[in-house]
């Protein structure tokens, strides 16, 4: 250990390089053209802990030795490609301990740290100067300064010609000036770390070199090595400021997994989860075990089983085909959607809960702001955020109709275009959306249409794949039951009843089934395929409503594939078809059925009109067409009489029609009592 400690650093890196690891990853460089190795921290740690240490307290200083340690190495393994290369960058991965950003303070500036969070913007890769060249205009002669790590550009005091030595006038010579490329970024904590009621926190990160710039995009979640710096602002005529604002200088940059699968399960845990998965039972555990504290909803608490575990998406030639599933709840006041929400955003490996009043369609997708150099970049809204993970959206019904746009591209497509203030860019939203609205008119109403309960157009309706409707309604075994239950939770202070499985373990379980990719079996398909064909035939008498659509058939193969990833299975069985097909009708018949014929109508969800109501909108619109034929312009008084007596269409429903009509455009008055065709 002595010796170790009377070696100069620089030795003692070099004696650390030489291993056969670092020898090969150093001789490579040559081969990719790079200038930087990565070096494994841990490996530092078991080789020379005292340096490693040092590293972390003094990595300016130290980080100096790596480098020129690095380069000595590379003149061996290399030595033509050493002569070209100016200095090496010795890149540091992964810290033995992560420190969370609302934790890093005055403690930590000048050292080495280690953070992780989500990119939420990006600046576009610069050129920043390292080593300038200026020109005395006196004398001629160049002066080359190395740049400090400041944002502005160091010029000579004096000429360095010790003939000249006079303080003149300086031209900057690009040509002869040393650059290298820089990127900042601006992190946030993930929102899994957030403790309850606060703001994220975010943090700048300076990166410099060619190797670590442009690695990172916003949404992505990183772990960035780096010294902590803190700089203040210099005020005019007054003098620097007290109070400094904290930065990381990037030492390297590791963009972790998107995927919710990186949670990671301890092999004890593993060993759990795969016991889980055999129990004949697993699918009645995990739906008693989410969100135990909400009575009943059994139905609805599968569904939700079925959005965070996911169907698997497809990536064909031409297309691409979404496993993610999309529900909404649409309830009257007080039946616990909120509640419900904000559980699944936080049980889900990436959840993200947001609410219809307060949220805009940039905050949605992603916001392009103006930076202080001039310049705009792109910061990450919700969707992005939640990229491969849930977005749970609560009153959904409330947010305006310009912003609630910006969700119609992210639901089917899955992705976020942005076009604004000059940037051009797609963003990955491969997002679950959870949804929750109430209905326009205080209650659900049994006898109005869907879209006639819910003020959202029907281009959202038509993109989820499971609506529930949560009614109130007053009934003495049920509100016993219920009421007990809530009063033993305020006795208690806890759940009645125990979770089957604990919440951290359901997550790490959702996390390991979710990197299964199920197949359907033949008799799986053929279950799909007959329900899919026997629904269509009975669409196929003149006259009868269109009962599901393609749509709905692919969401029931995702359906499949959620039920058997919950059974960790490799293979969609009969049996999970059967559940999917299941869900799928008690979803239709609660909100795909036709008021006045009975009939299910999947074009009350597609289209917010069901078949009865096209067929008299129809009929109306024929007799104004007619009566135009004959007359010009139709009197509303003859038409209505008309309607009734041929088409016996009752008065208060003719008036609707024409009010829907005129309201859709299709027919406007020209004169009070009169009507025409547009």
């Amino acid at each position: 250990m002595t010796e170790v400690a009377v070696l100069d650093p620089q030795e003692r890196f070099l004696d650390f390089l030489k291993s056969e690891k670092y020898r090969k990853r150093i001789s490579q460089m040559a081969v990719s053209g790079k200038a930087s190795v990565v070096v494994d921290f841990d490996d530092l740690l078991l080789a020379d802990s005292p340096l490693a240490d040092s590293l972390v307290k003094a990595p300016d200083e130290y980080l100096e030795y790596a480098s020129r340690a690095a380069l000595a190495q590379l003149q061996i393994e290399a030595p033509v490609y050493a002569s070209e290369v100016e200095a090496v960058n010795v890149r540091f991965r992964g810290l033995p301990e992560t420190t969370r950003l609302r934790k890093l303070g005055s403690a930590h500036i000048g050292k080495f740290a280690m953070v992780e969070g989500i990119v939420v913007r990006a600046t576009p890769v610069q050129p920043m100067v390292t080593r300038a060249a200026f020109k005395c205009k006196r004398c001629g002669n160049v002066n080359y300064i190395d740049q400090p790590p400041t944002p502005f550009l160091r010029a000579p005091i004096v000429c360095s010609d010790p003939s000249c030595q006079r303080k003149g006038i300086f031209d900057f010579l690009q040509e002869e000036s040393s650059f290298v490329d820089s990127q900042e970024l601006r992190i946030q904590e993930r929102p899994e770390d957030l403790p309850p009621g606060q703001l994220p926190r975010q943090l700048n990160i300076k990166l410099v070199g060619r190797d670590i710039v442009d690695v990172a995009r916003p949404g992505d979640h990183v772990a960035i090595v780096g010294a902590v710096r803190a700089v203040t602002r210099t005020l005019p005529k007054v003098g620097k400021l007290r109070v400094f604002q904290i930065h990381l200088d990037a030492n390297y940059i590791d963009v972790l997994t998107k995927e919710p699968e990186a949670v990671l399960a301890s092999p004890e845990e593993e060993k759990q989860i795969v016991e889980l998965s055999k129990d004949p039972w697993i699918h009645r555990k995990v739906i008693r075990s989410i969100a135990p504290s909400i009575y009943g909803y059994e139905h609805i608490k599968e569904a939700v089983m079925y959005l965070l575990f996911g169907g698997v998406a497809k990536q064909l030639a031409d297309i691409h085909i979404r496993g993610e599933l999309n529900t909404l709840l649409i309830g009257d006041p007080g039946t616990a959607k909120s509640a419900l929400l904000q559980y699944v955003a936080r049980i889900a490996p990436r959840g993200l809960y947001t609410s219809g009043r307060g949220t805009t369609a940039a905050g949605l997708t992603a916001a392009v702001i103006r930076e202080r150099g001039g310049g705009m970049t792109l910061e990450a809204g919700a969707l992005v955020l939640a990229d491969k993970g849930i977005a749970c959206i609560d009153e959904i019904d409330k947010m305006r109709p310009e912003d609630r746009v910006a969700i119609h591209e992210a639901m089917e497509q899955h992705t976020v275009s942005v076009a604004k203030g000059g940037i051009v860019a797609t963003l990955n939203a491969r997002t679950a959306v959870l949804a929750a609205a109430n209905p326009a008119l205080g209650r659900y109403e049994p006898y109005r249409t869907i879209a006639e309960n819910i003020s959202l157009p029907v281009t959202i309706l038509s993109r989820f794949d499971l609506i529930f409707v949560l009614k109130d309604v007053p009934e003495k075994e049920l509100d016993t039951k219920m009421s007990e239950h809530i009063l033993n939770i305020h006795r208690r202070g806890a759940a009645p009843t125990e979770a089957p499985i604990p919440a951290d373990i359901l997550r790490k379980y959702i996390s390991f089934a979710r990197n299964i990719k199920p197949v359907l079996t033949e008799e799986a398909l053929q279950r799909i395929k007959d329900f899919y064909l026997i629904m269509r035939a009975a669409s196929e008498t003149e006259g009868s409503p269109i009962a599901i659509t393609p749509r709905q058939l692919e969401a029931l193969v995702r359906l499949s594939e959620a039920r058997a990833r919950v059974a960790c299975r490799k293979e969609i069985l009969a049996e999970d078809a059967e559940a999917a097909i299941a869900i799928m009708k008690r979803s239709l018949e609660e909100v795909g059925i036709d008021v006045t014929s009975g009939k299910m109508d999947i074009d009350i969800i597609m289209t917010g009109k069901p078949k009865s109501v096209r067929d008299k909108l129809q009929i109306v619109l024929s007799a104004i067409v007619e009566m135009e034929r004959e007359t010009g312009m139709v009197e509303k008084s003859a038409l209505m009489e008309r309607l009734e007596r041929e088409y016996e269409l009752a008065l208060p429903d003719a008036e609707r029609f024409l009010g829907q009509l005129i309201k859709e455009g299709t027919i406007y008055s020209p004169r009070n009592g009169y009507l025409k065709k547009t």
